[in-house]
């Protein structure tokens, strides 16, 4: 039985729920709806309201009209907003709607998202998402979890989405993702500090030669590139799913230090002015790292 586009909502229309509506293109015209908090906001407002209009999307003016009559939620909004979205949509919800909570969040975080929805009469579905949405589109690698998601891969794969069962309660997909990211993010995080300190004490083409020589096989400039990339243009998101992770650590009664500190670096380059050609980096990497340098003085000094 083919699904019903009409009842597709997505509370959030940044850069994940926009490209998967992109990737689905003309196999669901104007039947998906959207709403997002940044039409409230005068210096955003405008550009919510172009790229519905490009995407050829209905958009809500409130988070109610959106979902009251929505089978299928899709909330991809940011961390920090995650559990409040989720607490407010239950009041609306449709009975028996599917709430696909694809933020990158603690699963404690995540269970209470799934209370609030559950006790309200709407499925709740944790959803990881594994991969950079951009490059894959409605076809990103997703894991799901908790009670509903056996019967709501077939709901996902018919859109079509790329979705993958992962037995156990709400949370665990979430898990995988969230101890991924303590790599991933933190990663990206020692990559500036590691290029940043080299541009200070002018050993950086000494330090990535070195680099270089002790991995053979990979493209460290490419690869540093490409992190830097990601943490100008998210950065201040990133921040937020590195305080989540610390959350989770917390509950596993980990230290969570390295992934606060990891977090500090991403907001701080999440605030600088992101280049205009991103591309351009890597011909210009030694004056572009000495400008982010510079930057990251003006911000400590603010």
């Amino acid at each position: 039985m083919s699904i019903d586009l009409c009842s597709i909502a997505f509370i959030g229309l940044g850069e994940a729920a926009s490209t998967i509506i992109a990737g689905w293109g003309n196999h669901r015209n104007k039947q998906v709806q959207a709403y997002d908090i940044k039409l409230q906001e005068s210096e955003t407002r405008e550009e919510i309201i172009s790229r519905a209009g490009e995407l050829d999307i209905v958009f809500k003016s409130t988070l109610r009209d959106l979902i009251k009559d929505a089978d299928i939620i899709f909330s991809t909004v940011t961390a920090s907003q995650a559990l409040d979205v989720a607490q407010e949509a239950s009041s609306f919800l449709k009975d028996r709607a599917y709430f696909f909570d694809l933020n990158s969040c603690a699963p404690s975080s995540k269970q209470e998202s799934s209370k609030s929805i559950e006790t309200n009469g709407g499925y709740y579905v944790d959803v990881a998402v594994m991969a950079p949405v951009f490059t894959k589109k409605h076809l990103v690698p997703l894991l799901i979890s908790g009670d509903k998601a056996s019967q709501a891969i077939a709901k996902l794969n018919q859109l079509p989405m790329n979705a993958k069962v992962i037995d156990g309660p709400v949370g665990r997909a979430s898990s995988i993702k969230m101890v991924r990211s303590i790599m991933v993010k933190g990663l990206e995080a020692l990559t500036a500090e590691c290029t940043l300190a080299a541009v200070e004490a002018d050993v950086l083409d000494e330090v990535f030669s070195s680099l270089s020589d002790g991995h053979p096989h990979f493209d460290i400039l490419t690869h540093s590139m490409y992190n830097f990339e990601r943490s100008l243009s998210h950065g201040k998101r990133r921040a937020e799913e590195l305080e989540e992770v610390a959350r989770m650590l917390d509950d596993l009664k980990l230290s969570n230090r390295m992934s606060k500190a990891s977090a500090i670096w991403q907001n701080k380059l999440g605030s600088l002015e992101k280049p205009s050609s991103i591309l351009d980096i890597k011909n210009k990497f030694q004056s572009f790292a000495k400008r982010l340098s510079a930057d990251l003085r003006d911000v400590k000094e603010k």
